[in-house]
């Protein structure tokens, strides 16, 4: 391929991918779901001046409590701080804090067909093939639903999946050439660089760090000498620590240590709304209680959400295929790094977060897996597109039913389901401006309700910017203790008539459910607000 070929493919494909993300991002007008906002408020407080801090407190398992509080005490930063560039530019709005994501979502697609042509080139395809194949994957790649839906958000999941596969295809460089590397291999530093700015994007960084380790292990035991071994670990480990020792530092000191604060907790989880957990925190005993068979289930349900809700249905048939094909395109130097990382990205959150990962996790680090089931299906379909082609007698070159098949089904899948995720932002919005007029108009202005306790706590401090408490799934005396150790909260805003026990348990005999007096928050006159408050509830604590 000429340098002038590969620009044009580059531009191609990376024009296609940001029009089709900046046309999607278009129907997105508020951020979901919850953590897409919290990325974008602390942006937002970043821009206006008030620092690096949330008006939500969603997460009581690391102190300090209090409310607005310092940000990122489990989730990391780099997200906000790249949406603040543009918000401090053409102002903090949600529009704004999308642009960045836009652009990096459309990298992906590039790297995808970067992807593609290495392992063309390793499997010695014959040109026209490896072309096809590499432009049919990121053409691919530039429409499918899951990639193309995170980069209308300004989240972490976009750019983390970039750092891992930047990451991962320059690891497949090194394990082409590893005797070559020297402590100040440009490819080593580089990949340090790469790794310690994904663990200032999540915590799946750590993955990321181990996949190399055990691809340079394997090295070692292909013949490669430990010293060389060793040095390819160290070097980049070495300079992803420095990377991210600002970042650490500063969470020691905030939060009391480097670690994210909750990650235990969430491992300990038994339901997904442990997150929220007050008076009844996870502890192991607790977990270890509800016995082998639940454990085990927990285990089951994760790995079908990871699989199916998170991998293949969003992809289909792409991610199926390419999920099928992969065990004959995994063992190849190039895709080695990527499939090794994606297979313990998704063991650990299956195995060892099997709860969290329903409400997320997984799907927020599966990005790049994505792109690997991309590639594996586009080879898959090629291989046997020559081998039909060889029985019917075929002369003609036909290698872009392929990728004309994948491209097809992926726009289809984006036109059909895309509207409807944009439908729920704008219902999300609307709810938020109703629930705002209505209580206006009742004489409880948001501004004057003080710290308030929701099902949404994110949604809510993000739309009516004022301070917000998660909602325990716990009793009525542990909220009203939640409201104690927060004075001024008198209100409790449950967005949605369905929250684990709540609002049900306050039609139970417990004796505290009188302390929650419904807020009548009357009749707007536009039907459109009173679809939109549908299933709103609003209680007053009235119990000193």
């Amino acid at each position: 391929m000429t340098r002038r070929e590969l620009w044009l493919t580059v531009a191609a494909i990376g024009a296609t991918a940001l029009v089709v993300r900046i046309v999607a991002a278009s129907t997105v007008v508020f951020p979901i779901p919850e953590d897409t906002a919290y990325y974008f408020g602390v942006a937002r407080n970043l821009v206006e001046g008030h620092g690096l801090v949330s008006d939500a407190l969603w997460s009581f398992q690391t102190p300090p409590l209090q409310v607005p509080r310092a940000a990122f005490e489990v989730w990391l930063p780099l997200p906000s701080l790249l949406a603040a560039i543009p918000m401090a530019v053409f102002g903090p709005t949600f529009r704004a804090a999308q642009i960045l994501s836009v652009a990096v979502g459309a990298i992906i697609p590039i790297l995808a067909w970067r992807l593609a042509w290495d392992v063309a080139v390793e499997r010695k395809l014959p040109l026209n093939r490896a072309r096809v194949v590499a432009i049919g994957a990121g053409f691919t790649a530039a429409v499918e639903l899951p990639l193309v839906l995170h980069s209308t958000l300004p989240d972490s999941t976009a750019l983390f999946a970039v750092f891992a596969l930047v990451a991962c295809l320059l690891m497949a460089r090194l394990v082409a050439d590893p005797r070559g590397a020297r402590p100040t291999d440009g490819r080593l530093i580089a990949l340090g660089v790469v790794i310690g700015l994904a663990a200032w994007t999540r915590n799946e960084a750590v993955w990321l760090g181990l996949a190399w380790a055990l691809v340079a292990l394997w090295l070692a035991r292909d013949g490669l000498d430990r010293r060389t071994a060793l040095r390819l670990v160290f070097v980049p480990g070495l300079v992803a620590a420095l990377v991210f020792a600002p970042w650490a530092v500063r969470d020691w000191i905030v939060f009391g240590s480097p670690l994210p604060g909750q990650a235990l907790a969430n491992a300990l989880s038994v339901t997904g709304f442990d997150i929220f957990a007050w008076q009844d925190p996870p502890t192991l005993s607790r977990y270890l209680a509800v016995g082998p068979a639940t454990l085990l289930q927990m285990r089951i349900d994760g790995f079908q959400h990871n699989l199916l809700d998170v991998l293949l249905v969003p992809s289909f048939p792409v991610g199926l295929i390419g999920l099928v094909a992969l065990p004959w395109f995994a063992r190849g130097r190039t895709l080695r790094p990527l499939v090794t990382f994606s297979l313990l990205t998704f063991a650990v959150t299956t195995l060892i977060f099997p709860v969290a990962t329903t409400w997320g996790t997984y799907l927020h680090a599966s990005e790049a897996t994505h792109a690997l089931l991309i590639v594996s299906c586009l080879f898959a379909l090629d291989a046997a597109i020559v081998r039909i082609g060889r029985w019917r007698g075929w002369t003609n070159p036909v290698a872009w039913l392929g990728p004309g098949l994948t491209i097809f089904v992926s726009t289809a899948f984006l036109v059909v389901f895309l509207p409807g995720f944009g439908a729920q932002s704008r219902d999300i919005s609307e709810r938020y401006t109703a629930l705002a007029t209505q209580l206006n108009a009742i004489g409880r202005p948001v501004a004057t309700l003080g710290p308030v306790i929701s099902d949404f706590p994110i949604w809510f401090a993000e739309a009516e910017r004022s301070p917000a408490l998660g909602l325990p799934d716990e009793s009525p005396a542990s909220i009203l203790a939640l409201a104690k150790a927060f004075p001024g909260t008198h209100y409790l805003v449950m967005s949605s008539d369905e929250h684990g026990r709540w609002p049900g348990v306050l039609q139970s005999s417990d004796p505290n459910a009188a302390c929650f007096r419904p807020v009548d928050l009357g009749a707007p006159s536009d039907p459109a607000a009173a679809k939109a408050l549908r299933g709103t509830l609003v209680f007053e604590l009235v119990c000193p």
